[in-house]
């Protein structure tokens, strides 16, 4: 049986736990920034979401509305102009990761690999389906299905309309694997996720049929701990490319058709990579906060005054690049220079959730629950 671990509460190299969180005590975090003449970020609007516990809950945005979810079940959507209450609905389940939503369809799933898909106009639950094992991941809702990764290394593809079980892909997990979130990327015909031993696999949506396998990172090390290279987050989809990055590996971008590799850097991170139409971001697991050129990988700028701070995913937005971190901060940096240009605090627990893009400005949720429309 494969084992499992969680790397964000400590110093990652020296003290993972396996199979729970590790010691709070680890090394601390660097003291923000000063900030010479800082942007005015304006708050749009803020609401409640309910909190996380120890799960990451990802918001979704999908046209005027917002969906969020907490850890007690309650799943709710709010307009994402003025951030009202348009509906809630319990589920009377304990929800574990998010919600994926597109204009028909909201989804959430939970620890026990339950898959519950709403109505996105009324908030009724449609359906109940059954994933293999814990879901950690938003369900990702495209092309008329509900895809599920769980953390036994298998996607799921339910019809959005009735729940049954369409296809399941499969793959061996390894003997040991982060416990993070492994969101599943949508193109055209295409689902791309990634898995332990850092692989990138692309899947057809009609049967699951993978299409092509590509190496991210191949792992290495004296142990079985060293040798733990999982691509991590949801991989980015730009034009003809997709990039992801892994833990312990390197940070890859490859032809969407083929699976063809353009180019690879080696860098450690636990929550993915972004990408915009010129640069890929990583935040690695020391705090370090680095752009590549997407064409060829060349380092374009590093942001190194973040040091253990737990960065998020970042979200890159026009000239900017949006980061949260484990103290409610949330970053804004010139995109092309790495430069802070401001910042905001949400005094509402951790960022750990990449922010989303919003018509209008971004979206924050912490772990406690808060939610924060900024515009900066």
């Amino acid at each position: 049986m494969a084992r499992r671990f969680a790397p964000w509460a400590a110093a990652l190299a020296a003290a993972l736990a396996l199979g729970a969180c590790s010691s709070p005590k680890g090394p601390e975090p660097a003291p923000l920034p000063e900030l010479v003449h800082p942007k005015e970020v304006k708050l749009l609007w803020s609401a409640d979401a309910g909190p996380g516990d120890r799960f990451t809950f990802f918001p979704a945005v999908a046209g005027n509305a917002v969906y969020v979810a907490s850890r007690e079940g309650d799943v709710t959507r709010l307009d994402a102009a003025k951030g009202d209450q348009i509906w809630s609905t319990d589920t009377e389940r304990r929800l574990s990761g998010g919600v994926g939503a597109d204009s028909r369809t909201v989804a959430v799933a939970t620890e026990e690999g339950e898959v519950i898909a709403l109505d996105a106009e009324s908030g009724k639950v449609r359906w109940r389906a059954r994933a293999s094992s814990e879901v950690l991941t938003p369900p990702t809702v495209a092309a008329g299905l509900v895809i599920v990764r769980s953390i036994d290394s298998r996607i799921f593809g339910f019809g959005a309309d009735d729940g049954k079980r369409r296809w399941v892909y499969q793959r061996a997990a390894g003997a040991l694997f982060l416990r993070v979130p492994n969101n599943v990327a949508v193109a055209a015909d295409t689902a791309y996720g990634g898995f332990s031993g850092g692989k990138l696999v692309a899947v057809a949506l009609q049967n699951g049929a993978q299409r092509w396998e590509a190496t991210v990172a191949l792992p290495k090390g004296a142990n079985e701990l060293e040798r733990v290279s999982d691509v991590v987050g949801e991989p980015a989809l730009q034009g003809r490319e997709i990039c992801a990055a892994s833990y312990q590996g390197r940070a890859a971008c490859f032809e969407t058709e083929s699976g063809k590799l353009l180019w690879a850097r080696d860098v450690s991170t636990v929550t993915g990579l972004s990408a915009d139409s010129r640069y890929a971001f990583v935040a690695d697991e020391h705090g370090t906060l680095q752009a590549f050129d997407r064409s060829n990988g060349a380092t374009i700028w590093k942001q190194e005054k973040l040091a253990n701070r737990q960065l998020s995913l970042p979200l890159p937005t026009g000239a900017l690049v949006v980061v949260g971190d484990l103290e409610g901060e949330v970053h804004f940096l010139d995109r092309d220079t790495g430069n802070f240009v401001t910042r905001y605090s949400t005094r509402g627990g951790p960022v750990l959730a990449a922010p989303v893009a919003l018509p209008n400005g971004i979206l924050v949720q912490t772990q406690d629950g808060g939610l924060y429309a900024l515009a900066p």
